[in-house]
């Protein structure tokens, strides 16, 4: 099941649902399991307390990051009901009209390139805009917002228009090369001059080819080049992802855990969150991105993240015609175990990458330039806005 069509699919009401709604959503009434800030961190939300200090460029030394009592006490969540306990930090702001304006223009974009026709309500009600205002709390920009945003549906539209929507158009024979074709619109394919013209007016006849395009364009406005370059290599990567999905459809084959965790990584939000330092600053060069420890820290956290989606797809309906894929269902399956238990070896998963990520980032910190302090920061505050948008929508389907 596609990005656009778990979120908008309505929840549903076994007990295996209800025991993800309440994982997701048991939180926000009791402190978090998880800290708002990593060790050491200075990160701070646009619009979200007083300076600590003297503001301006050059006066970070002079700044104290802001404590409260709470911030030292053990970080314990009560449960009840036997409900396993998910490892994450909260949302850092909850800025609600944002959110709206930012969700609000995207649908407008997807409108203007052709995503989605006659199914734009569809991408409303899926709030993407509100998943960017929660994650990205560094930027109160919407044009930033909204420039993140535009990649991240455009890259979700390829999975619904060439993976797994029929009623869109997508076929597993042509699935690889609908992703070649994809990822010709992101790093150009320069021809010789007799078939460019011809090259051209087939890249606008696909409004998927439009978007990505058009996403990648309007990200370069606020992006240098090694960024727009990283982006790029995790897209390939994501398609790759699709790629090997679609080969698991086509063949009705339930991947190990193992395989689908290895999977996870490379079919995940990674290509959202390698653009926080695009949409909060400052840039972090490729270097330290590409370092093998970075690598390591960023891909555990963009598959944690993953995972939440895919607890949050067990409280969804979806078509029972086909394998949905999912890590408690891959567990399920392998394990023969019950769906609750499935789900519980899920949340565990999930936790040792978070909490893997929270030590490594740590670490990182101590060695690292200010930018990968900041930037890890920033994918901190991406996973506590990633579970709240998932927890929000639930709560939204339950009302």
């Amino acid at each position: 099941m596609s990005q656009l069509s778990r979120m908008t699919a309505p929840a549903a009401h076994h007990q295996v649902a209800r025991l993800v709604a309440t994982l997701l959503t048991h939180s926000q009434k009791n402190r978090p399991a998880a800290p708002k800030a990593l060790p050491g961190s200075t990160f701070r939300p646009v619009g979200v307390g007083v300076p600590t200090g003297p503001t301006g460029l050059g006066t970070s030394a002079a700044r104290i990051a802001a404590r409260t009592p709470a911030d030292d006490a053990p970080r314990v969540t009560q449960r009840g009901g036997g409900v396993p306990e998910l490892y994450c930090p909260p949302a850092l702001r909850d800025d609600p009209a944002l959110g709206r304006l930012v969700n609000d223009r995207l649908v407008e974009w997807a409108e203007g390139v052709g995503l989605y026709a006659g199914r734009l309500e569809r991408v409303r009600a899926a709030d993407f805009g509100r998943l960017m205002m929660l994650a990205h709390p560094d930027s109160d920009d919407p044009d930033r917002l909204l420039a993140a945003a535009k990649c991240a549906l455009a890259e979700w539209a390829t999975d619904d228009y060439y993976c797994d929507d029929e009623t869109m158009g997508s076929r597993p024979e042509l699935l690889g090369s609908h992703l070649g074709l994809a990822y010709a619109a992101l790093d150009p394919a320069h021809l010789p001059a007799a078939h460019a013209s011809a090259w051209e007016r087939e890249m606008d006849e696909d409004p998927v080819r439009v978007a990505l395009r058009s996403g990648l364009r309007d990200l370069a406005a606020y992006a240098d080049s090694s960024q727009v370059a990283r982006l790029r290599h995790e897209v390939a990567v994501l398609f790759v992802g699709y790629g090997q999905e679609g080969s698991w459809r086509s063949r009705g084959y339930m991947p190990s855990v193992r395989e689908y965790l290895a999977h996870r990584q490379i079919n995940s939000f990674l290509p959202c969150i390698a653009l926080v330092d695009v949409v909060g600053g400052p840039p972090l060069t490729a270097s330290e991105y590409a370092q093998p420890r970075v690598r390591r820290a960023v891909t555990m956290a963009a598959t944690a993240s993953t995972l939440v989606n895919d607890l949050y797809s067990m409280a969804k309906e979806h078509d029972s015609s086909g394998v949905e894929f999912n890590l408690p269902t891959v567990i399920a399956e392998e394990e023969r175990c019950s769906p609750r238990e499935a789900v519980e070896r899920s949340v565990e998963i999930h936790d040792e990458l978070v909490r893997t990520f929270e030590r490594e980032a740590a670490a990182l910190a101590l060695t690292g330039s200010p930018q990968l302090c900041r930037f890890l920061a920033g994918v901190w505050a991406w996973l506590g806005g990633n579970r709240e948008w998932h927890s929000g929508s639930l709560r939204y389907n339950e009302a």
